[in-house]
């Protein structure tokens, strides 16, 4: 069946005039960065059809008149086919957005030929714009939505959220996103002594959820998310009426099992990560994807507790989460302040994954002479 990419025009393959929103004039032409080399990429290595469908409104009337249209339009098109990017059809809808016309983005009305068709596979298709109404779009046709925006909020307020697979501005994530996927995974690990589930987005933006019933710990567990650029979502219950032991024990295993599964093949990572300052302490976490689990441990507590965390499960933590990962993990700190020294363990660490976890496409291998991790 045939995949589409519905790829909206202003403001995604060229910046959208922010006084009038009318790309009438050679003057206001701006490609979008990055946009030539990875629409190229994704047309050349993948297998949608290109479908442009945007909306000019009063196209043709004296607001909008065709002669000031064409010539930038046909200027656009041009620059993009002598790059080796072209479009299967491209469909312009000239209302305004008080005609409520049938063919007007969100409505499906250009679209009618791609709806109810058995060579379409419509679930595997996206919808590509800039605005909540290109992600609405996507969920009439029944696709998902890749929105060119830096996170989800304008979509809240028509519960569209869900529909929407990745928020960015950056093309170079577009296509990464198409050619290698999502990389999301979920744990859920119930035992007498604790209940957790846990999701991880490895390409997110750093919005946590996390809950343990240990202020501390989401703390430092916070820094991960944050400093990963992970989406982060850990809801951890234990019996804390015992000690805090299952609780941290259970959830590094838990996140480290659902960070390997966010890994899959490993395809394409850089697969090491490692050092970060912060104030009077110097944190390194150097790290190794490499499929098999070993802790160095080199930092020294002197104080009980911090917050409500003892700090001999720091290194417990490190070790159950390094084992549940299959990763080495190698920590060294110094410092004066406890508090920054563990903290500035957890954003090492997150630095470190997040350099570790980062994909190129264009040398989309397995980074091992052995072919496999």
């Amino acid at each position: 069946m045939k995949k589409v990419l519905f790829i909206d025009r202003d403001g995604t393959l060229v910046i959208e005039p922010p006084i009038d929103y009318q790309l009438d004039a050679f003057a206001k032409l701006e490609f979008y960065p990055k946009v030539f080399r990875n629409l190229y990429f994704i047309r050349h290595k993948l297998d949608f059809e290109f479908v442009m469908v945007t909306n000019q409104d009063g196209l043709g009337t004296p607001s909008f008149p065709e002669t000031d249209f064409w010539p930038v339009h046909n200027l656009i098109m041009k620059s993009l086919e002598n790059e080796g990017i072209t479009f299967d059809r491209v469909l312009i809808d000239r209302s305004f957005p008080e005609d409520n016309a049938p063919t007007r983005k969100p409505r499906t009305g250009m679209l009618t030929d791609y709806l109810n068709n058995p060579e379409y596979d419509l679930s595997a298709s996206f919808v590509i714009g800039d605005r909540a109404t290109d992600v609405e779009l996507a969920r009439n046709l029944g696709c998902k939505a890749i929105l060119l925006q830096d996170n989800k909020d304008l979509l809240k307020e028509k519960d569209l959220e869900d529909v929407c697979v990745l928020a960015t501005r950056d093309w170079d994530r577009v296509a990464e996103f198409l050619f290698a996927g999502e990389r999301i995974a979920e744990e859920r690990r119930t035992t007498r002594e604790t209940d957790i589930y846990i999701r991880v987005n490895l390409d997110g933006n750093g919005t946590c959820d996390i809950h343990t019933g240990l202020g501390f710990f989401d703390h430092m567990l916070e820094q991960i998310g944050k400093h990963g650029g992970m989406d982060l979502t850990i809801h951890t219950k234990g019996d804390l009426e015992v000690d805090e032991h299952h609780t941290i024990e259970d959830t590094a295993i838990c996140l480290g099992s659902c960070l390997r599964k966010a890994l899959g093949d490993k395809r394409g990572i850089e697969r090491y990560g490692f050092c970060l300052p912060m104030d009077d302490c110097l944190c390194q976490v150097a790290l190794d994807f490499g499929g098999r689990a070993w802790l160095v441990w080199d930092a020294e507590f002197k104080r009980e507790r911090i917050g409500d965390m003892p700090t001999e499960m720091f290194l417990h933590f490190f070790k159950s989460f390094s084992d549940a990962a299959a990763m080495n993990l190698n920590i060294q700190a110094s410092g004066t302040n406890e508090h920054h020294k563990i903290e500035g363990i957890f954003k090492a660490l997150a630095r470190s994954i997040r350099m570790a976890a980062r994909r190129d496409i264009h040398h989309y291998e397995i980074p091992s002479s052995k072919g496999c991790i």
